[in-house]
């Protein structure tokens, strides 16, 4: 069983599109980030880095005690080799899903975070920063679209867990001052995974959860995603 450290953000989507597809049974444990939840003592010793996703698998590759995994990225890997499925037996293939997955999680993942920030919820519009940001999206993008030029996937022909990852960073793309009909290839991609039966059923998990906040006007979430510093109690 996988216990899933989760909150409907783009880097949770990750996790259950991946269990989504694969068929593996876990159990949603909700870490409420626009109430500090992240900051939990009992969180902290799973995912010291105060973030989510994390999970901890009751029956982990190789046996023995309960393994946690933090880290989208990692987990990611963590599964694909667990169950042996979304990424490449072959060296040569799978170092390619790897250096996409590393794309996303160094790059296309923090640099439109930053663009969310800037454009959304920052107290005050600093063009500067929103120039910066939406140029840099732009620019990611357009990387990922031409890497798609002829392929049905990130990493050829097959889905991984490279797409896994860049999808829902890419689903807010309106939100991010885009338009994917500006990038053909990577729209086309987009709405196949879209389309996707397991897509569709970690979506609407998502739409389950209880207790999401505005982070535009919740000043109480604001300071727990923004101020970086542990529940004061």
């Amino acid at each position: 069983m996988i216990e899933l450290y989760y909150w409907p953000t783009p880097n949770g989507h990750k996790i259950t599109m991946f269990l989504e597809e694969a068929g593996l049974a876990y159990e949603i444990k909700p870490v409420n980030i626009g109430k500090g939840e992240q900051f939990a003592p009992a969180f902290l010793k799973i995912s010291p880095n105060n973030r989510m996703p994390a999970i901890v698998d009751t029956d982990p590759l190789g046996g023995g005690e309960p393994l946690s995994v933090f880290e989208s990225g990692a987990i990611l890997q963590y599964l694909a080799e667990k169950t042996g499925k979304f990424s490449p037996k072959d060296v040569r293939e799978r170092y390619v899903v790897t250096e996409w997955l590393f794309w996303q999680v160094g790059g296309l993942g923090p640099m439109l975070g930053q663009n969310h920030h800037f454009n959304r919820y920052a107290p005050e519009k600093i063009p500067y920063a929103i120039d910066r940001y939406v140029n840099e999206t732009r620019r990611l993008y357009g990387v990922l679209d031409k890497r798609l030029e002829g392929r049905a996937y990130i990493a050829g022909k097959d889905y991984t867990i490279a797409d896994m990852a860049a999808y829902p960073w890419i689903v807010p793309y309106e939100a991010q001052g885009m338009t994917l009909a500006d990038f053909p290839n990577l729209k086309m991609w987009f709405e196949q995974i879209r389309d996707r039966d397991a897509t569709k059923r970690a979506y609407a998990l998502a739409d389950t959860i209880k207790g999401k906040t505005d982070l535009a006007t919740d000043e109480e979430a604001r300071k727990h995603m923004f101020g970086q510093g542990a529940l004061k109690k």
